[in-house]
């Protein structure tokens, strides 16, 4: 888990939330609303839901973000966070110690930690997967 997790209150605007995950070099801010995790957002999900479809940057973040956020605990087994992540087709997983954010565990985190190539490799095409519309994976030949 990254205990170091680069937080932003809800009604910031999109391009802020870009502009803070650029100068922090991160791919993703918890938005935090009286200490609680409250959404979630990537900058793929500024990419696709702001850029790609031509929308004002200057709107709130919050619309663009994953909510409800989708925790785990901090005494979590990385097989239970892993499956959380298949399940719900995300590559991050916020974590609480109650309503405290704690840290955020990614795919890269569980690769780095475990040593465990195949399990990062294996989680990754589950969390693609999940997250990919089929098309993406039908047999050759098919359509």
């Amino acid at each position: 888990m990254t205990e170091f997790v680069v937080t932003a209150e809800p009604d910031r605007t999109a391009r802020q939330i870009a502009e803070l995950m650029r100068d922090r070099g991160v791919g993703s801010v918890v938005l935090v609303h009286d200490g609680r995790a409250v959404g979630f957002v990537t900058d793929r999900d500024i990419a696709l839901s702001i850029v790609a479809d031509g929308r004002d940057p200057s709107g709130q973040a919050a619309d663009h973000a994953s909510s409800p956020v989708v925790t785990a605990a901090p005494e979590m087994h990385i097989e239970e966070a892993a499956e959380i992540m298949s399940r719900h087709g995300i590559r991050r997983l916020v974590v609480v110690d109650g309503d405290r954010l704690a840290g955020v565990v990614t795919l890269d985190d569980i690769a780095a930690r475990t040593g465990d190539k195949g399990l990062a490799a294996k989680l990754s095409a589950r969390v693609t997967r999940a997250a990919t519309p089929d098309y993406f994976f039908h047999e050759r030949g098919e359509r």
